[in-house]
């Protein structure tokens, strides 16, 4: 089946995937194998205190929307950018078609594809104008 649009919630945990047309979706969720998906500073300690991304587990979300021809990436935190920055340099024909990055808390799988239903709507719209 293919689908025409996809949306992804992601957070340094897990990525709910779903793609859709205007009859069909299909959910999928893809989980982070890494230990430590985020660790805070510690007082006196030098760096960060991030771990870098779990290219892997990037990697395997991209792959899951590659066949969408439009994408919305949301998310409650930093995970969504860095997805974004995943696909701007390891594929480019999947950053092409990222049309939107939106800050979501942690909707169900139903509220998020409504949301992303609208956002597509009011995104078409747009370009016909």
């Amino acid at each position: 089946m293919s689908f025409s649009h996809a949306v992804v919630w992601i957070d340094h945990r897990e990525a709910h995937v779903i793609q859709f047309n205007p009859e069909l979706s299909e959910s999928e969720v893809i989980k982070t194998r890494s230990k430590h998906p985020h660790i805070h500073q510690k007082s006196g300690i030098l760096g960060s205190g991030h771990t870098s991304a779990d290219q892997n587990y990037l990697h395997e979300v991209i792959h899951a929307v590659s066949e969408a021809n439009e994408i919305l990436i949301v998310g409650p935190g930093s995970a969504k950018l860095e997805l974004l920055k995943h696909a701007n340099a390891h594929d480019a024909n999947v950053s092409e078609k990222i049309i939107g990055v939106e800050t979501v808390d942690h909707p169900s799988d139903g509220q998020l594809l409504a949301y992303a239903k609208k956002y597509f709507i009011k995104a078409d719209n747009l370009r016909a104008l």
